[in-house]
């Protein structure tokens, strides 16, 4: 692709610096390699700076955080395990978003991602999650379960088209898993578009727009990137909506000036 599409990522966490050390060039490593060029917001920025760095990306990655989204935000009291949340991060996540679905531009939400991404479109969380199927493993566990992908679901065809799933009518994946809340509610504009089959927990949810590429995850695509096919399609198609979209961008631009 001639132009590298640009990709906002905020920085993960505003109080853990090991955490944004260690996680952040995962995230920036997948982008590079996909074709875009990563483009890190400070999460401690301010509005007016976030929307001048934002107008000029062509799409919204919110990756990971060791934090919580703040109970209050989807109406429910706070559990006792449920972490501190981020103020900064929110906010720069908040308005990430705002613009990436006034301009439609393609949005990739990795386990806090799509956590955060849900709440904003007024869904809700489960705060802890039983028990049972470990989606705790954390990063030493490669495959911590499986999951089971809607076969109508955008993400079905990207994994598809990438010769990542089997021809399996159930569609299942192994996936990685570092997370002690999932999605409860599905949020306004997007629909589940895979589940853990054990235990019913969701796992991955897109836009029910045919024209907007959003899309959530729960697990962690950037970590297993150079080795899992799922991951680099995950990362290959947002980052190809990305260059759609500035692409459509330009021309639109190109017909304003002839004008």
């Amino acid at each position: 692709m001639s132009h590298k599409p640009r990709i906002a990522i905020p920085a993960p966490n505003s109080a853990r610096p090991e955490y944004v050390f260690r996680s952040l060039p995962q995230y920036e490593h997948a982008v590079r390699r996909s074709g875009g060029e990563p483009v890190v917001i400070p999460v401690k920025a301010t509005p007016t700076e976030i929307a001048q760095a934002i107008k000029y990306c062509d799409g919204v990655l919110l990756p990971g955080s060791p934090a919580d989204v703040d109970p209050e935000k989807y109406g429910a009291e706070k559990h006792e395990k449920t972490a501190p949340p981020d103020p900064f991060r929110d906010n720069t996540d908040e308005l990430l978003l705002q613009d990436a679905y006034n301009m439609r531009k393609p949005v990739l939400g990795i386990c806090y991602g799509v956590q955060s991404l849900n709440v904003w479109r007024t869904g809700t969380l489960d705060q802890d999650l039983p028990d049972g199927v470990n989606h705790r493993a954390g990063r030493k566990v490669a495959e911590a379960h499986r999951i089971q992908i809607d076969a109508h679901s955008k993400l079905a065809a990207i994994l598809r088209s990438a010769g990542a799933l089997s021809g399996s009518e159930e569609l299942i994946l192994p996936v990685n898993s570092s997370h002690h809340q999932a999605l409860e509610v599905v949020g306004d504009g997007l629909r589940l578009a895979a589940w853990c089959p054990e235990d019913g927990v969701k796992e991955a949810v897109e836009s029910t727009s045919p024209n907007h590429f959003v899309l959530g995850v729960q697990w962690h695509p950037e970590r297993d990137f150079d080795e899992v096919t799922s991951s680099q399609a995950i990362f290959a198609a947002f980052v190809q909506a990305a260059a759609a979209w500035h692409a459509r961008l330009a021309q639109r631009q190109g017909d304003f000036e002839s004008v």
